[in-house]
């Protein structure tokens, strides 16, 4: 497979992900999560001239990015500025009704990782924001300053599966009596100090991943967008979705179990009565996880896993 042009870094599970979603090279397909624009120009090289690439984001400064990467494959892609959980509405604008496949790389990509100025990274002492999409009316200032301490609490432990969550909250909530947080830098010194001894990961890694979660629903996102796109699968086509942490993974799992078993019926019934027949199969009966060689060079990569489905 043709390697992709070295002035960008490879995304992950980049072969994986190809080898497993393409399966017509004519077909009509749809990258979810355009971000750098990395899987979406492995498709395109991978496409044949009759193929089609849909990108979607709903990131300005992503989509210019990638236009600056894409452009010159004219015809064969097609970019539109929305958030993936209209998918279905995104695919009808492009003058179709069912695709051939459809990709989602959940999280933040490395282009809104690595800048400063958003305010996603708590390597970056920066203006809190966290927005993918930088017409949203709620970034992380609003979370971290309005939202009730039982509030914090519950998005930091449940998003973030951070067991000092209650302490985090309480001691933003006492630290923002005296003046508003404004920077990534004060979150995480207040963070730091509500860590009991020393961490074995960055200690604010998780609450920012919290915070990051609620500001862009992510998860709600995540599970629409699951549903509208494998409606809009054609027969044997296929969804891919790589994630980066438990939680993601766990939702994809889940709706994948589910659109790939039939009967739902309660067990204790001796026949089935509700006649349901599997919608899916799995194409990835474990999930894909990275090769050695990739994390080598990836430090991202280390928790991504791929799962694909094929529709029936």
């Amino acid at each position: 497979m043709e390697e992709i042009i070295s002035e960008y870094h490879i995304p992950v599970l980049y072969y994986e992900t190809l080898e497993n979603l393409i399966t017509d090279k004519n077909g009509v397909y749809v990258d979810c999560t355009l971000g750098g624009g990395g899987h979406s120009e492995g498709i395109l090289k991978t496409l044949d001239e009759n193929g089609l690439l849909i990108s979607i984001d709903q990131d300005q400064q992503a989509i210019d990015f990638a236009k600056n990467r894409l452009e010159k494959y004219g015809q064969k892609w097609k970019v539109f500025k929305n958030n993936f959980e209209n998918v279905d509405t995104v695919i009808y604008m492009a003058g179709y009704d069912k695709v051939d496949g459809i990709l989602m790389d959940i999280g933040v990509s490395s282009t809104q990782l690595d800048d400063p100025e958003r305010g996603f990274s708590y390597r970056y002492d920066t203006k809190l924001d966290m927005r993918m999409n930088r017409s949203n009316p709620l970034s992380a200032y609003e979370v971290v300053n309005e939202y009730s301490e039982e509030e914090l609490a519950r998005i930091i432990y449940t998003y973030g599966e951070e067991r000092h969550s209650r302490r985090i909250a309480r001691i933003i909530c006492e630290r923002r009596i005296e003046k508003p947080i404004e920077t990534t830098g004060e979150l995480v010194d207040i963070i730091k100090r509500a860590y009991p001894g020393r961490a074995e990961k960055h200690p604010a890694k998780k609450t920012f991943q919290a915070i990051r979660i609620e500001v862009n629903r992510e998860l709600e996102v995540l599970e629409i967008a699951i549903t509208k796109a494998f409606n809009s699968l054609k027969k044997g086509g296929r969804l891919g979705i790589i994630t980066f942490h438990s939680l993601e993974d766990r939702l994809v799992k889940t709706m994948f179990k589910d659109l790939c078993t039939g009967c739902k019926c309660p067990p204790e019934l001796p026949i089935c009565v509700c006649g349901e027949q599997p919608k899916g199969k799995l194409v990835t009966r474990k999930p894909i996880a990275p090769k050695a060689d990739e994390l080598k060079f990836n430090n991202r990569a280390h928790s991504s896993k791929l799962r694909v489905i094929e529709k029936l």
